[in-house]
């Protein structure tokens, strides 16, 4: 098999395996707001469908990182969300503390990737360098997002699972982002940009 059919094959079976998640991570969810009328979850799931949306209508990559670590960190960093469960564990933090949190997250990753349009992707590589919007402020605004409605999503539903897929998949993501990092810096345009915003995630920390 020739290494361009091998990468569509893989590339096939990472968004079939990632849609089959995202269904039952869907079918979860509802139920649970069907039971309970909380919407925190529902916000995470509309983050989870527009990276599926997202990740079809891409633009081809110029610059790929098709290493097995870049595989692996995507792979964990985008399988782990799917993979969260709802449950009757006591929340820690009232459900309008958690729909708050987990709604700026949510805007803010809407925000970040209506800047990076078809230029989204999910391995590292480099499909264009956008410089507008929160991309002004982090390189990396779209995962800032995920950060805040994985953890309203964990303080509503506090279980060892959730908490052991959270740690695993953001620890990931980290790793992701300085990837996408490496392989975008090969890239003048990007060189710029990395001197003008300093902050991966969190301005002032990270």
């Amino acid at each position: 098999m020739d290494v361009s059919r091998r990468h569509r094959l893989t590339d096939l079976l990472a968004r079939v395996t990632i849609g089959a998640l995202s269904t039952l991570l869907s079918i979860n969810i509802l139920a649970d707001f069907l039971r309970t009328g909380r919407l925190t979850g529902l916000l995470l799931l509309s983050g989870e469908v527009l990276v599926v949306v997202l990740t079809v209508m891409r633009r081809p990559a110029t610059l790929i990182n098709r290493s097995f670590v870049a595989g692996l960190v995507t792979l964990m960093s985008v399988a782990g969300p799917p993979m969260l469960r709802t449950g009757d564990a006591a929340a820690l933090a009232p459900d309008l503390v958690t729909t708050v949190l987990s709604a700026i997250g949510l805007a803010i990753a809407v925000v970040g990737k209506a800047s990076l349009g078809r230029s989204f992707g999910l391995v590292p590589a480099n499909r264009g360098v956008v410089v507008r919007g929160p991309y002004t402020l982090v390189r990396h605004p779209i995962y800032l997002g995920y950060l805040f409605t994985h953890a309203a999503f964990l303080a509503q539903y506090p279980t060892m699972w959730n908490g052991i897929v959270l740690v695993v998949a953001d620890s990931a993501l980290i790793v992701r982002a300085l990837l996408e990092e490496k392989v975008l810096s090969e890239d003048v345009a990007y060189q710029g940009y990395c001197q003008r915003v300093s902050w991966h995630l969190v301005p002032g920390v990270f």
